[in-house]
């Protein structure tokens, strides 16, 4: 007979979501066991290191200090003090129009702290693994899921068992909980791709972020901290899927130079500082959020394009309605009100910021210079509104 393994909670999914979810849910004193089939990397510079980073807004940081995780991270964070957008959609590649976005405007904080997600994993699993009531299965798929009103029973790769009261799909934009809940989803494809790597440049970043707009999709430089003396950017350059490959296969001094003339050089000459990384641009949602002990999170339940540092953001969003659910009815786990409660008080917001952020993308991707000419007209009027744009920036951090 199989092994069979009895939590409150079962996490499908060790990325950075779920990690997150199982510090969150174990600090409240449940237990917890997260899997999932491919063991984290968690070094930046061997193969296979996720390269991208995440910045966290202020709610973010709230939650993770509640879960543990915050103590671990806040001496890798570089903070995001403005936030600036910059038209380039000229007749050359150079600023014609440069906002800043200022979070002292409407706080006493940063907008966010940007980390690199290869180290979150690292940190991340370090907490975990002081939990006694968190078990983790890393290299361990969730295969079948089977649900009744009272618990669910999750087979795992191994040949072992869980059951459960709660199962948090966590598991990606193919989750394989939700596809075996038989939840179906909405996908747009925009024929965009991002590369994802670090730079390191000259001129300061001073704790800006720089989103630049020209054709095919912004080009975006996060601050990190300083990289071999240098100071460094993550880089998020979102191109269609041509140009995109076209991009991903150059040489490194190709490369150099294409990516330094499409930054307008505000920052000096680019340099890499990393290998690159190149992923599919999509937006999906699923049509719900909730099944029979079954709640969705993450990219298992919305997938949106790399703009304004939403992604991640909206995950922990989704965790922050999940986790106060439960501490407020521990006895309720999982049962059937609590989770169309989730539901109900998770899938307008995020049906609204999912369109929210393709129209933002696809404002982005404009290609003919009339249409770029508005787009910056555009700009220049609602920044000039102070009214607009300081609600502008509390809908960005989830204020309003």
């Amino acid at each position: 007979m199989s092994e069979i393994n009895y939590v409150d909670i079962l996490i499908s999914g060790g990325g950075i979501a779920g990690l997150a979810a199982a510090a969150a849910f174990g600090n409240r004193g449940f237990s917890v066991q997260c899997v999932d089939p491919t063991p984290p990397i968690t070094q930046r510079d061997i193969s296979g290191a996720d390269l991208r980073t995440t910045a966290f807004l202020q709610p973010a940081r709230k939650f993770l200090d509640e879960a543990g995780l915050w103590q671990r991270l806040e001496s890798d964070a570089a903070p995001l003090q403005i936030m600036r957008i910059v038209d380039a959609g000229g007749e050359l590649t150079e600023p014609r129009i440069i906002k800043d976005f200022n979070a002292s405007d409407i706080s006493n904080q940063p907008f966010g702290w940007n980390l690199p997600n290869w180290l979150l994993r690292r940190e991340m699993l370090a907490r975990l693994r002081e939990m006694d009531n968190v078990s983790l299965h890393l290299g361990t798929a969730t295969k079948t899921l089977f649900t009744r009103t009272s618990e669910a029973r999750v087979d795992l790769s191994d040949g072992s068992q869980t059951r459960c009261r709660l199962v948090i799909a966590a598991d990606g934009r193919n989750s394989p909980m939700r596809n075996a809940a038989g939840i179906d989803t909405r996908k747009t494809h925009y024929g965009q791709k991002a590369l994802a790597l670090a730079v390191t440049h000259p001129i300061p970043h001073y704790n800006v972020s720089t989103e630049i707009h020209r054709s095919g999709g912004p080009f975006t430089l996060v601050p990190l901290p300083d990289y071999n003396g240098m100071p460094s950017s993550a880089l998020v350059w979102m191109e269609r899927d041509s140009r995109a490959t076209e991009l991903f296969a150059m040489n490194a001094p190709d490369f150099e130079r294409e990516m330094t003339q499409r930054s307008c050089s505000l920052f000096g000459p680019l340099t890499l500082a990393s290998q690159r990384t190149i992923w599919p641009i999509i937006s999906q949602s699923a049509k719900r959020l909730s099944g029979e002990r079954l709640a969705l999170v993450a990219e298992a339940a919305h997938v949106v394009p790399p703009i304004g540092a939403q992604g991640l953001n909206m995950s922990l969003g989704d965790l922050r309605i999940l986790l106060d659910l439960a501490a407020e009815n521990p006895d309720r786990l999982g049962d059937q009100d609590m989770l169309e409660t989730y539901h109900s008080k998770r899938f307008t917001e995020v049906k609204l910021r999912v369109k929210g952020i393709d129209l933002l993308n696809r404002a982005s991707m404009i290609g003919p210079r009339p249409l770029r000419d508005a787009r910056a007209m555009t700009l220049n009027a609602l920044y000039s509104l102070a009214p607009v744009r300081k609600a502008l920036m509390q809908m960005g951090l989830g204020a309003r």
